[in-house]
């Protein structure tokens, strides 16, 4: 059975960071593009960064410069390390791997406030 299990979210502080994490479970984890997206309310779910099974990154032009998308093939884990986050990062990220097959997580909140 699939499992992606996201974790690492909570409140911050404009200017602050978050590490999130996603461990995955029943399928070949090191096959997959594993991509993190987030959904703010009132608002489409959208890309924010992605990583192929071969280490190459996009990210969302919003993004860019402030996280890291990075994943552990041995651990079956991706992360997304949020610095310099804004009020506008808030929003519901969830964890995504495709390959012939997309699984989402359930998601995890991240909410940027003072």
């Amino acid at each position: 059975q699939v499992h992606l299990v996201e974790s690492g979210g909570g409140l911050v502080q404009p200017g602050g960071s978050l590490r999130l994490s996603c461990a995955a479970s029943g399928f070949t984890f090191s096959n997959y593009v594993m991509s993190w997206y987030r959904q703010a309310p009132g608002k489409e779910r959208e890309l924010v960064a992605a990583i192929t099974p071969g280490g190459t990154t996009n990210y969302a032009d919003s993004v860019k410069g402030r996280f890291t998308i990075s994943r552990d093939n041995a651990k079956k884990s991706v992360y997304l390390q949020m610095n310099n986050l804004k009020p506008e990062d808030t929003a519901v990220y969830y964890c995504r791997g495709n390959y012939y097959s997309a699984y989402w997580g359930q998601g995890t909140q991240v909410t940027v406030s003072s």
